[in-house]
């Protein structure tokens, strides 16, 4: 059974019991206060939809934003629709909102205006070219060769040594160039 319909039958009970044998009989029996008993029976017209629970929800609030401020969040979010929240809150505090951050993505959310993000372009891989001649395509990389490689003249301490290597791509072939003689050969 439902629970709403549990309450609304036990509110029924303790009412007609209360007309029977008075307030303070049901109050005991029932184990309420007799206010309950009497703010009920006010309420009572004899269905039991008039004793369901209303609404708790407030129906105002000191705190809740006016008029001028959500004209100004809506006209400011059809000129920014894909802006961010902060930067939209920044430019709504320039404007002369006053508000948080959070009771503007509150309202945001209550009229439905949060940003909607672009989709990404989809990926699309552009295809290999072939190559048709060597030479075509060279990848070339470039190395500090350390100075435990270097062999020989004592010379080469002051100096820094490089090693370039181009690798042809079409024919896989692989040119080691040092730029001084005393470079041992790494690979």
């Amino acid at each position: 059974m439902n629970t709403v319909t549990q309450i609304t039958r036990r509110r029924q009970a303790i009412i007609e019991y209360s007309m029977k044998k008075g307030v303070t009989a049901a109050a005991r029996r029932y184990n309420v206060s007799r206010q309950f008993i009497y703010r009920w029976k006010k309420r009572y017209d004899g269905t039991l939809e008039s004793l369901k629970d209303r609404s708790h929800r407030p129906h105002s609030h000191p705190n809740q934003h006016t008029a001028e401020e959500i004209k100004l969040i809506k006209d400011m979010r059809k000129r920014n629709m894909h802006t961010g929240l902060v930067v939209f809150w920044v430019k709504l505090r320039q404007k002369g909102y006053t508000r948080s951050i959070t009771s503007l993505w509150r309202v945001l959310k209550r009229l439905n205006l949060t940003p909607v993000k672009p989709p990404n372009p989809k990926y699309i891989p552009k295809p290999y070219e072939k190559m048709l001649y060597p030479g075509q395509r060279v990848q070339i990389d470039v190395k500090f060769v350390p100075e435990a490689c270097i062999v020989g003249d004592a010379k080469a301490e002051d100096k820094k040594f490089y090693q370039y290597t181009a690798i042809d791509k079409y024919s896989r072939f692989i040119a080691i160039l040092p730029n001084n003689a005393l470079l041992t050969k790494v690979i």
